[in-house]
């Protein structure tokens, strides 16, 4: 019984192996040819071709010393703690909640986008950078076309956090 499946299940492979839609009937044109090449379009001049130099970031961790991420916590935290172009400073697990976040680049833009999405209050501060910004809860600051934000994480009134956030935005928009 098996050697008579053998020539079936030979045909039927055959069969799939065969191209199909090839077959051209008489009525139809043979396809296009292709186009001889074409002259190839100008190339644009260097200046217009090349892209803007990339952006130099600051060190964010340079920013944020671990002192001043004390200072604006109110209370001792662990050493930074450097994640591509993020600093953070958190509270021992024994002491109160509290973090500071330094973010440097396209995430402290991103950073105040989503505060201004979610409609938190912003206000401007002047004299600080290209451009600068101050929330309940953290710090934003532009210098030229870089972006650096601020956070502080902690369980208290964040009227209390305000003018702190402030002078810490002042000491960070002076190394920029």
């Amino acid at each position: 019984m098996r050697i008579r499946r053998l020539p079936t299940l030979g045909l039927a492979v055959l069969a799939l192996a065969l191209p199909t839609g090839c077959v051209r009937s008489a009525d139809e044109a043979p396809a296009t040819p292709a186009p001889p090449h074409a002259e190839a379009p100008a190339v644009p001049a260097a200046e217009e071709t090349m892209a803007p130099p990339p952006v130099t970031l600051p060190d964010a961790c340079g920013l944020v010393s671990k002192a001043e991420a004390q200072k604006l916590a109110g209370t001792p935290l662990n050493d930074a703690v450097r994640v591509r172009d993020t600093c953070s400073y958190t509270a021992p697990a024994s002491g109160p909640t509290a973090q500071v976040e330094v973010y440097v680049g396209d995430g402290a833009e991103k950073y105040l986008d989503i505060e201004r999405e979610l409609g938190h209050e912003i206000r401007p501060l002047s004299g600080l950078g290209d451009e600068a910004h101050l929330s309940a809860e953290a710090f934003f600051i532009r210098k030229a076309a870089v972006w650096v934000a601020v956070r502080l994480v902690r369980l208290n009134d964040p009227e209390e956090n305000q003018a702190p956030l402030e002078s810490l935005a002042r000491a960070v928009a002076g190394r920029l």
